[in-house]
């Protein structure tokens, strides 16, 4: 099931463009791209002659591109339609992140990450960055993949759009390739949810927003728990793991499948606390029984003697998503394992027998579309890594009967 990486062409001028290596995610790329990024964003003194190549080589790549049309403007960044000056048909998004006082450089560490990631990682599944170049108001323009055809939250919230198993299918399988390849490389991604997934022209889905993305090939390294939308964060980050490997992000997925299938986030939180409470609810009370040292998570909070929920299983995932079938139930319920030692990998999606079951998964062109898209689109870039929007389904978390379904 894996797709050969086959990426478009990534500019190497001076500007932000880490050294390309052979292993991803080691700090010897990250001392690199630092480096660099001090050295444009404060600048040391150079010769004049240096200084002239540099500015040379950034205007090279500024001028292969003519901006048309404004798509989106935030606070983080603004969005503009673009394409190449040599063909007027091959379009681009160009992302113009805007200069912030408030960070030392300009530059926040999403911006910084999201060009890291993008410009090592190169995949059909995942948006490409085409060319970095800065503009003289020193705003950093990413050039990225034109994805005209919005994201999968505006095709799930469309009730006028109707798609089955083997849509659901296609879409899974698009995302659970990208992950793996992220994965294979050391890298996590952080915050999956349907508005970071946006759809080409094609039909080829594609994961967006590295904003939060991060390295992990020192297993033994302390990391952020604050990441991951909530909806879609796991229980070992709600408790505050600190150490956690590429199971954060299929839980992600896990939830992604869910609400591909409800058509409504499956477990949505007013916050962290009752988060934890709908996982338990709907999942299983974590105890040392069921998940070995959750206890000693910092952020643990032991459950009620008289209010502990037994784990959910088989029989429960196929009720409550029954048009998924029953290998598809099955599937579901190892993406969203508790136990992140026990948790499906995304390699382990990959591999499994719900793939190769009927209905097969639809063709991409295939697929069913929304438009709009392109406003969408523009909307989706001017976000900063892990912001939770207020949308229509705040507070609409599926009510489910969780006491008639459990399983003894």
């Amino acid at each position: 099931m894996a797709v050969s990486p086959s990426g478009p062409h990534v500019s190497s001028i001076a500007i932000l463009s880490p050294t390309t290596t052979n292993g991803l995610g080691k700090s010897t790329i990250t001392e690199s791209f630092d480096k660099r990024k001090k050295s444009v964003l404060s600048p040391q003194p150079t010769q004049p002659a240096d200084r002239e190549i540099t500015e040379q080589l950034n205007d090279n790549v500024k001028q292969k591109y003519i901006k048309e049309k404004k798509l989106g403007e935030g606070t983080y960044a603004v969005v503009f339609l673009g394409h190449l000056r040599t063909d007027p048909s091959s379009f681009v998004a160009i992302k113009k992140i805007k200069v912030n006082a408030e960070y030392k450089d300009g530059l926040s560490m999403d911006a910084i990450r999201e060009v890291k990631y993008l410009q090592e990682l190169s995949h059909p599944n995942i948006i490409a960055l085409h060319d970095v170049f800065s503009s003289k108001d020193q705003n950093l323009n990413l050039v990225l993949e034109y994805l005209p055809r919005g994201d999968l939250e505006m095709l799930i919230r469309d009730t006028h759009i109707h798609y089955g198993a083997a849509d659901v299918k296609s879409w899974m399988g698009m995302l659970a390739r990208g992950v793996w390849f992220c994965h294979e490389n050391f890298v996590l991604h952080r915050d999956i949810k349907p508005n970071n997934l946006l759809i080409a022209a094609d039909g080829e889905v594609k994961l967006a927003d590295f904003g939060l993305a991060r390295s992990f090939a020192d297993p033994y390294l302390n990391m952020t728990h604050q990441v991951i939308t909530r909806w879609y964060r796991p229980p070992e980050l709600l408790f505050g793991a600190r150490q956690y490997s590429g199971a954060v992000d299929v839980w992600s997925m896990g939830m992604v499948f869910a609400e591909l299938l409800l058509r409504v986030p499956f477990v949505a939180g007013n916050s962290d606390l009752d988060q934890i409470s709908k996982i338990c609810e709907a999942f299983g009370t974590p105890t040392e029984e069921n998940w070995p040292g959750v206890t000693r998570l910092p952020n643990y909070i032991p459950a009620d003697a008289t209010h502990i929920a037994l784990l959910q299983g088989r029989e429960f995932f196929l009720r409550q998503f029954p048009t998924a079938g029953p290998v598809g139930a099955d599937l579901l319920m190892s993406m969203c394992t508790l136990d992140p030692q026990k948790r499906n990998t995304a390699f382990g999606v990959l591999k499994h027998g719900w793939w190769s079951t009927e209905p097969k998964p639809t063709q991409k062109q295939d697929l069913p579309r929304k438009s709009g898209g392109t406003k969408k689109m523009g909307h989706d870039l001017t976000r900063r890594g892990g912001e939770l929007e207020e949308t229509p389904f705040k507070n609409a978390t599926r009510q489910l009967d969780f006491n008639t379904a459990r399983d003894y």
